[in-house]
């Protein structure tokens, strides 16, 4: 790459078309594709396997960033912001906001965790990865997309790495924060797939969906909106938890690990506590960690922070500068657009902002 980049949306999202696994996956699962459906009630939804996954206002919110939720109601899937669906547009957004290069995650693909059948899942993975890299040809230096991989097989989920590195070009694949088939992320029938991570230098991005996959602690709150708080944040604890303290970051110290759309404040306390929880060795079960998880995190792991965030400048120093992501959730209706990049940057000093606003994901992402 000969471009320079000072600022990096580190998860963005796209807009998916709406027959895109109809369109593209094998023909032979073309009848099971995951699909968009109008509901009963009127809003565009997924239907996966016979059942039906979407927020209570549907799938319009994918599209409706900055848009009072009165005026999503009235809308469809098709009328949200063009730089969600078009690669063209999106550049042309980005550069409101002087934001160098984008890297994309899915917006109906978070819900791919939902599909049961194994072989369906890599089907729909490698239908969307066909597509996002597409999506990104047309900016291959601003655009990059991020690979769906089908974790319900750990055999499908190595392939599909592969397939999205090496044929596609792809830098890193994303997976929910959520347990596939009821394992945790530490189990150490994973390690097939952190280890090819690791051999092809493949970063892997956690990213949750609310909804679709079991969820800690969603029962104990009421509504969509406090479903979305507890889950966003409390799996990524989990997920954070059980790779670092779970010992996949000490069997893998190549594989880089990322906390997305999570928020970030809360990362430097859990940290403590996992080391506080090290040092009394005494009171733990076997010990398996060598290093400090804090230790394993400035190793190879990043959080990503959301613009209005206040504690980004205290953690970039605490955490370690470049291990910062930030995000502006483009084009999703709680996203920030315009003027992500300058929310965060006015928040830190200047020997700080270069670092968080673009070499965390630089480093991430491997994109040098």
């Amino acid at each position: 790459m000969n471009r320079k980049y000072d600022v990096i949306d580190a998860d963005g999202h796209v807009c998916e078309p709406r027959d895109l696994f109809v369109d593209y996956i094998d023909p032979k699962f073309r009848d099971r594709a995951p699909r968009m459906i109008v509901d009963r009630d009127g809003r565009e939804r997924m239907l996966i396997e016979g059942r039906i996954y979407g927020s209570p206002i549907g799938l319009a919110l994918a599209g409706a960033v900055g848009l009072r939720a009165d005026t999503i109601k009235a809308m469809k899937y098709e009328d949200g912001r063009k730089g969600g669906f078009d690669p063209h547009a999106r550049i042309k957004d980005m550069d409101i906001d002087s934001i160098d290069a984008a890297f994309l995650y899915p917006t109906t693909g978070l819900t791919s965790g939902a599909i049961e059948d194994p072989d369906l899942a890599a089907a729909a993975c490698r239908a969307y990865n066909r597509w996002i890299a597409e999506f990104c040809s047309y900016h291959p230096d601003r655009l990059f997309g991020v690979a769906m991989l089908p974790m319900q097989s750990v055999e499908h989920a190595a392939a599909e790495l592969k397939f999205a590195r090496e044929s596609l070009g792809l830098r890193a694949g994303f997976l929910r924060p959520n347990p596939y088939n009821d394992r945790l992320l530490c189990d150490p029938v994973y390690d097939t797939v952190w280890s090819v991570a690791q051999d092809l230098d493949f970063s892997i991005g956690f990213h949750e969906g609310t909804g679709g996959m079991p969820a800690v602690a969603v029962e104990r709150v009421r509504g969509f909106p406090a479903r979305h708080i507890v889950s966003h944040t409390m799996e990524m604890m989990l997920a954070s938890l059980n790779v670092i303290w779970g010992g996949v970051c000490e069997r893998f110290p190549g594989v880089r690990f990322g906390f997305l759309e999570c928020g970030g404040g809360w990362m430097s306390g859990w940290l403590d506590r996992m080391d506080r929880h090290f040092a009394r060795k005494g009171l733990l079960d076997e010990q398996y960690l060598h290093l400090k998880p804090s230790d394993y995190f400035r190793r190879q792991c990043w959080i990503a922070f959301e613009p209005p965030e206040g504690t980004i400048a205290q953690a970039a120093e605490y955490l370690g500068t470049n291990k910062l992501l930030w995000a502006t959730d483009y084009p999703h209706n709680d996203g920030w657009f315009p003027g992500a990049p300058q929310m965060i940057a006015k928040q830190l000093p200047d020997h700080l902002r270069r670092a968080v606003l673009a070499q965390g994901a630089i480093d991430f992402y491997k994109l040098n």
